[in-house]
């Protein structure tokens, strides 16, 4: 079944909207400033995703599902953590990290509509790790991903963080080791 031009154009939208978002952060920009980036009026912006808010969780759901599709390719030991670290630790990413811990904080809350990315957030990370032979294990993982991921938004130390990111996968090699 082929596309109806309104979906091809608003998955057209949210792709540009996620180039502009990794390149120029969204901070503080109105809907009409993002619309403006992208080419398009606020008022085609307001039709295919409804409000400002709905707009950003889009690009944070799109940004995930790209991550997401990423981490399927990976094996869940610590090569497939190294390996991701490595991809979303590039600072291309850090504005569209902030704007995931943003709208998570806003979720975490129970601000609608943010709190709708919640649990779910969650779930389908670890639903894409199940592979993994210890589900704890899958969750500590992410946590850890996303905790060095706040870390890197925060502070921009890469040096730092990604020490700690290492450190994070010879622990992990160890646990291989041990089970093994």
């Amino acid at each position: 079944m082929a596309r109806t031009p309104d979906l091809q154009r608003r998955r057209h939208l949210l792709d540009a909207l996620v180039d502009e978002c990794a390149a120029n952060g969204v901070g503080g920009r109105s809907l009409r400033e993002l619309a403006d980036a992208v080419g398009t009026s606020h008022r085609m912006l307001l039709h295919h995703f409804g409000s400002r808010d709905e707009l950003l969780l889009s690009v944070v759901d799109e940004v995930e599902r790209r991550q997401m599709d990423l981490m399927r390719e990976l094996t869940t030991d610590g090569a497939g953590f190294a390996a991701m670290w490595d991809h979303l630790r590039r600072p291309e990413l850090r504005a569209l990290e902030r704007l995931f811990f943003e709208c998570y904080a806003r979720g975490a809350q129970g601000e609608s509509p943010f709190a709708t990315m919640l649990p779910g957030a969650v779930d389908r990370w670890l639903t894409v790790t199940r592979s993994a032979d210890d589900p704890a294990l899958a969750r500590l993982g992410l946590a850890v991903m996303r905790g060095l991921l706040f870390d890197l938004a925060g502070t921009n130390d890469d040096a730092g963080v990604d020490a700690a990111a290492q450190h994070f996968v010879e622990l992990l090699g160890s646990l291989e080791n041990t089970s093994r």
